[in-house]
C-alpha cells in the first residue's frame, strides 16, 4: 500500500505521524479541499506525466491547471499525463492518492510557483484519503524537488 511507503519514506523528517487520513476522499480537489476545510488552492496537487522516456511528477495548486505552452517551453515537449495504470505502475501510487514522496529512482518531482502564494498546502501522501499540511520548504525538501516551474495558469482561464 502506497501510504505504507509515504509514512516510512516521512519517518527521516519525523513527519510520519502528521499525515492526515480522513474516512471522506480526497482524490480529488473539491473532495480534498472539503474534507480538510481548507481553499481548494491550497491542495497541492500532484499531476504524473511522461516526459521522453521518463515520468516527472508536476505538484501545483489546486485552482491551476498545465498551461500546455509553459510547459512545452519549460520541458520541451507536449504535456502528455500517465494513464492510471501508467502512474500506479511508474509512480507506486494510484490515482487520487499521487503524490511527491517515496517515488522510485528516475521519477523527478518539479514544484510549481502557483503554490508559493500560501504558507502551507495539502499534498496527498499516496492514498486516496490522505493528505499533510507542508511548508513551501517543507514540501521543497520531502519532494527532492528538482525545480520550481512556472506551467500553469488558472483554472478558469481558456
Amino acid at each position: 500500500m502506497a501510504i505504507v511507503q509515504v509514512r516510512d519514506y516521512l519517518k527521516r523528517w519525523n513527519r510520519d505521524k502528521d499525515i492526515i487520513e480522513m474516512e471522506a476522499s480526497t482524490a480529488t480537489v473539491l473532495e480534498a479541499a472539503a474534507a480538510l476545510g481548507v481553499l481548494p488552492a491550497r491542495i497541492a496537487k500532484s499531476i504524473s506525466l511522461k516526459l521522453g522516456d521518463k515520468a516527472i511528477v508536476v505538484v501545483i495548486a489546486g485552482d491551476m491547471k498545465l498551461d500546455n505552452r509553459k510547459y512545452k517551453d519549460r520541458f520541451g515537449m507536449k504535456a502528455r499525463m500517465l494513464s492510471p495504470e501508467e502512474a500506479l505502475d511508474i509512480t507506486g501510487h494510484a490515482v487520487g492518492g499521487v503524490c511527491p514522496f517515496g517515488l522510485p529512482p528516475g521519477v523527478d518531482v518539479f514544484l510549481d510557483l502557483s503554490m508559493k502564494r500560501f504558507d502551507t498546502v495539502f499534498p496527498a501522501c499516496g492514498s486516496s484519503n490522505s493528505a499533510i499540511e507542508l511548508t513551501m520548504e517543507e514540501l521543497d525538501e520531502y519532494s527532492r524537488n528538482k525545480g520550481w516551474v512556472d506551467v500553469c495558469k488558472p483554472i478558469n482561464e481558456g
